[in-house]
């Protein structure tokens, strides 16, 4: 509807106004997460081989695209449907629109405008798996992990923390998504990452870890700045209102990501002798991810301060999960959104304004026990029957030419 349509049926001129700049505002939001895909992929193709990029191209088309299809089926409605007990969405299944009031509206929003920008989120927790994932795992397992999480996993917790479930009654704050995206794909990562198995030639036969070098560090620094740069639409585009606020999201944001690339970079500057790149990029997402549960509650030096702690955390969580717990995780995924997720959503509670610690705990501990064991069954059941694992023929010649039968670097001579 138009401004004049609006007014026709009984807005004010203000009133008007007012929601086609939050329907304006909250699409552009959308849009720029939606474009988070491509960070993504960029991000994980230049941290992995060349021999796999484009079955991690592919992996990162599908997230969106099964993504967008089953969470309009099953997930918005589990989501944000009629909630029973606080624990599930009961309405609005095979039609969300459904759910709309008489005005077509669902929490002040057009029902497409609400639907895209949750669509565009629910996508983004699938895709985070893809690159822990990376190297080793069919291409069929992957569509039916990524479906599952979209379906059953996402939109439970989903509900839980946005569309009236039991934690947003207890008040826990999660503004943008630390847990209900980013830790809820990091865990998935965790688990999968484990039952899957390491790369082959990961780990010596006395346990050592190995270093495999991504092929292309200029194109994962690309996918980490577009990610930056996305992240404004994510945590600013959270408020699905054209407020005030936008300018404290956007600085809380930014300041946090900045604090945090800078402590990776000095922490592994100490350790290693050298800044390292990877690490370092990993340290930007790291305090990104941190940052977004309470960047509309924090200050500005509160969230330099959670920036800070991600940093340090990240660097220290990468190498506990490589070398101690022996997770082969080629981007760092399980720790820049597991941990780091888990870590920014608590720190809300330490110093979010109006916010508990004890809620947020509570919140962070039973998304994660609930993400874990579904993950297990999900990940165990198609082990079972699809198979998770591709076999080592084809792990060592590249997941490119046998799951998808071309390569993305035609002619060229790969290092196997």
């Amino acid at each position: 509807m138009d401004l004049a349509t609006l007014m026709e049926n009984g807005m004010d001129t203000a009133q008007a106004s007012g929601l086609l700049l939050n329907v304006m505002w909250t699409m552009v939001g959308a849009v720029l997460v939606y474009f988070m895909q491509a960070g993504f992929a960029m991000c994980e193709a230049g941290f992995t081989r060349a021999k796999n990029s484009g079955n991690i191209l592919m992996k990162n088309m599908l997230d969106f695209v099964l993504g967008s299809l089953f969470f309009f089926i099953f997930g918005f409605a589990i989501m944000h449907g009629t909630d029973w007990n606080g624990i599930i969405g009961i309405k609005g299944f095979f039609n969300p629109a459904s759910l709309a009031d008489a005005d077509g509206m669902i929490n002040g929003l057009p029902v497409g405008v609400f639907m895209i920008f949750h669509t565009v989120f629910c996508a983004t927790a699938a895709t985070i798996v893809s690159g822990s994932m990376a190297e080793r795992t069919k291409f069929a397992a992957y569509l039916a992990y990524s479906a599952a999480i979209s379906i059953i996993i996402y939109p439970v917790s989903g509900h839980w923390i946005w569309g009236g479930g039991f934690l947003s009654q207890m008040g826990f704050h999660d503004f943008a998504g630390s847990t209900a995206v980013h830790m809820v794909g990091g865990l998935c990562a965790l688990v999968g990452a484990k039952i899957l198995g390491p790369r082959i030639g990961k780990y010596t036969k006395d346990g050592k870890a190995r270093a495999i070098p991504g092929h292309n560090l200029p194109i994962a620094a690309l996918g980490v700045f577009i990610l930056w740069f996305c992240w404004f639409g994510f945590n600013c585009g959270s408020t699905t209102a054209a407020s005030t606020s936008l300018g404290d999201i956007a600085m809380t944001t930014n300041l946090a990501a900045a604090a945090a690339t800078l402590m990776a970079m000095c922490v592994t500057w100490l350790r290693y002798g050298k800044p390292d790149v990877s690490m370092t990029f990993n340290g930007a997402l790291a305090g990104l991810v941190a940052i977004t549960a309470g960047c509309d509650v924090v200050s500005s030096w509160e969230a330099i301060i959670i920036g800070l702690v991600a940093g340090l955390v990240v660097v220290f969580s990468i190498e506990i999960f490589d070398q101690k717990i022996k997770i082969d995780d080629p981007v760092g995924a399980v720790s820049v959104h597991g941990i780091c997720g888990a870590l920014g959503t608590i720190l809300t509670g330490v110093f979010g304004e109006g916010c508990s610690l004890g809620t947020q705990i509570t919140g962070v501990a039973s998304v994660a026990a609930y993400v874990l064991v579904m993950a297990f069954v999900i990940f165990t059941i198609i082990d079972k029957t699809i198979g998770l694992r591709v076999s080592r023929e084809e792990e060592t010649e590249g997941l490119d030419v046998h799951e998808h039968g071309s390569s993305a670097y035609a002619d060229f001579n790969f290092r196997l």
